[in-house]
């Protein structure tokens, strides 16, 4: 199991260290609505990660197993072909990255947040989670190392929800935080949602540049 762990660490950073969702969580909690958005955001974020990382675990699971020894061709292509997509997903983030002096743009959702009730805040957390391209790659990642491992149930259980901690735990504190200490976080958030905005393509760059070549080892690894 901690061999596992060990594997999916990084691409459990990886959804954990996503400037878009992070800037999500602070925007709400600078709204009117700040406990009733933040929180249902941040649920909507866990059960759409643990959503995605599990479905690909049952589906990596299912395929035939083989000698421990022996090669996994097929796992060595789903991990070439996702270091791949992530290699085509860290170009787009660069050549998208504002020019010297421009000002980043955001998606024009985000300046609707303040109107957001509960329920629009859950499902834009389960969206980015669950069905956002770069998080399906590293949930297909995961899934493929932890399908793989033939652990039992109660171990699989484990390391989702390590996972899961770890994924989630970028938006997780600010939420915590805020909720512990609303007044004297404020201005630190404030700032971090304006560093996050202007690095947001390097750092997405670097990011999965990475994990891609970390999957593409993988994935070499596994024939």
């Amino acid at each position: 199991m901690a061999s596992t762990i060990g594997e999916m660490l990084p691409l459990a950073l990886g959804v954990a260290i996503s400037p878009i969702p992070i800037i999500a969580a602070i925007l709400m909690l600078l709204s009117p609505k700040a406990r009733v958005t933040s929180i249902g955001f941040l649920l909507g974020w866990v059960i759409g990660i643990i959503a995605a990382v599990t479905a690909f675990t049952l589906l990596s699971s299912v395929l035939p197993e083989s000698d421990p020894d022996a090669s996994k061709p097929i796992r060595g292509v789903v991990q070439l072909v996702l270091g791949a997509l992530l290699f085509l997903l860290a170009l787009k983030q660069w050549r998208g990255r504002p020019a010297p002096g421009e000002e980043a743009a955001l998606p024009a959702w985000m300046k609707a947040i303040d109107t957001f009730s509960f329920v629009a805040a859950f499902g834009l957390g389960f969206l980015l989670s669950a069905l956002n391209p770069k998080n399906l790659i590293m949930a297909a990642g995961a899934g493929t190392d932890i399908g793989a491992a033939g652990l039992p149930t109660e171990a699989v259980i484990v390391v989702i929800a390590v996972y899961t901690l770890i994924a989630a735990s970028t938006v997780l504190i600010p939420v915590a935080g805020y909720l512990v200490a609303a007044q004297k976080l404020s201005g630190a958030l404030d700032a971090l949602r304006d560093w996050l905005t202007k690095e947001n393509a390097v750092i997405m760059t670097v990011l999965l540049l990475v994990i891609g070549v970390s999957l593409v080892g993988k994935g070499i690894g596994s024939f």
